[in-house]
Parts: C-alpha cells; structure tokens; sequence
C-alpha cells in the first residue's frame, strides 16, 4: 500500500489536469445514510416509489416530505477527511475539475471550509459538477428557476415566485435525464485529464461511470480508491483499498 500511495501521488504531482470523480462511498464516510439500501425505506416508501416526477405530480407533499427529512438528516453530517483534502486540491492548483454523483452538498461545505483555512476568498474553483443534482437547491417544476433550498416546513413545496408552479428539489429523478451542460462540461473534462482519480464510488451508475473510460482512452490514466472492488478495477492503472477519508489525504495532500 505505501508504494502505491507514492505512485499515486506522482502520478497526481506530475498531472497537468486532473479529473475527480466521487461517489456514495465518500459520503459514507460522513454518516449520510445510502438510500438505495435495503433499510432505505420511509414510512413503508422506497426511494424508487418517491423520487420520481409521477410521484411528484401525484402526491407533491409527500414527495416534498421525505426531502425535507433528507435535507435534515445531512444537515448532521460533516465533510470528512476526504472531502476536504479533494477541496484543498483544487484550491491550490490550477486544472482541477470536481465531479460528484453525490447531492448532499458536503463538497460545497468543504470548499467553503478550505477556503476559509487557506485565506482564498473564492471557494468556487473547489465546487463540484453535481451530476445528478444537489438537495441544498430547488428547482421550479415550472419555469426551471434556480434557488437555495427552502428548508422549512413540511405541509408541501412552497410555489415559485416568479411564476407561481411549485418547488422542488434540484435533483435528477428515476425516469429523468442529466443535464447535458453538466455532464457534457464532465466528459469533456475527462477527455483532456491525464489523470482521472475514481473515489468512492461503485462504477455501476452511467454515463458517469463511463468517465474513467473517456481519460484512458484519451492516454490518461485512472486511479481508483475504494474499499471493494469494482468493475473499474481491471481497467484502472492503480487501485488502492481502503477508506477515501484515509487514502485521499495521503495521496492528494492534507
């Protein structure tokens, strides 16, 4: 383990653009429950039967209610080791480019965190491309307006102020497609990468996983931390086992 720790941070040293891409694994590491799992239910609903436009359009209080108790839980969470040596990384060097299936908010949070140690005033260059969206925004079901996320009450979504539909999480629902300016901005990222550092996450959910592929047939190289195999790991030049909290501070820098 130790020399694949300096090798991964040569590789990374050496790097002049580098593509970060994170997935449920880091959070994990912050308590923020996996909601796909088994014990994922709520109030005798799954996931799958709530994030969803039917069930929006169907039941919006509902829909609206269980986010709110999301948004809750991850307001207890804190970014982790992990989260804020990625933060401190793309503070401090140029061609660092975020990308996170995660919509907790927690590298928001550990940008912010970071830039306020490193006395940076603009944390923005250490804010993610959020694939699948973020649970501390709304989006207008209407007008498709943006805002910080109203998090109080739970009767039901609050109505737009601009044009009166209502409120709803800012967040890619089961049925829904990606942005294509942000997952168009993350592949073109993953194109001119040398290095694509893979964290946390299972290589299963696409096109996001197809990222590491897009770098290494560009002749970048991928390195993968996880505590499991994944189906990355036959392809990738390194992988390193273990906790992203504890690998990414050795390799990355603390």
């Amino acid at each position: 383990m130790p020399e694949l720790v300096q090798q991964a941070s040569a590789m990374l040293e050496n790097a002049q653009r580098i593509l970060v891409l994170t997935g449920a694994g880091v959070s994990a590491e912050s308590g923020v429950p996996t909601f796909r799992s088994e014990g994922g239910l709520w109030r005798s609903y799954r996931p799958q039967e709530l994030a969803t436009p039917e069930a929006f359009q169907r039941d919006p209080a509902l829909v609206w209610e269980w986010y709110q108790w999301r948004r809750g839980l991850i307001a207890e969470c804190a970014p982790n080791p992990g989260h804020h040596a990625l933060a401190r990384l793309a503070l401090r060097r140029d061609g660092i480019t975020l990308v996170t299936q995660n919509v907790d908010g927690l590298h928001h949070r550990a940008a912010r965190d970071a830039a306020d140690s490193l006395g940076v005033m603009n944390p923005e260059p250490a804010f993610p491309l959020e694939v699948h969206g973020a649970l501390h925004r709304d989006r207008c079901s209407g007008c498709g307006r943006r805002t910080a996320a109203c998090t109080e009450g739970d009767s039901g979504p609050p109505d737009c102020t601009d044009c009166g539909a209502p409120l709803r999480p800012d967040v890619v629902w089961f049925g829904e497609s990606l942005d294509p300016r942000v997952i168009g901005a993350a592949q073109e990222a993953a194109l001119h990468a040398d290095v694509c550092l893979v964290a946390g996450t299972s290589a299963l959910v696409y096109p996001a996983a197809g990222l590491p592929e897009i770098t290494r047939q560009s002749d970048g190289v991928v390195i993968e931390v996880n505590l499991a195999p994944t189906p990355l790991t036959a392809s990738a030049t390194l992988s390193l086992r273990g906790p992203t909290g504890e690998v990414l501070p050795m390799i990355v820098g603390s």
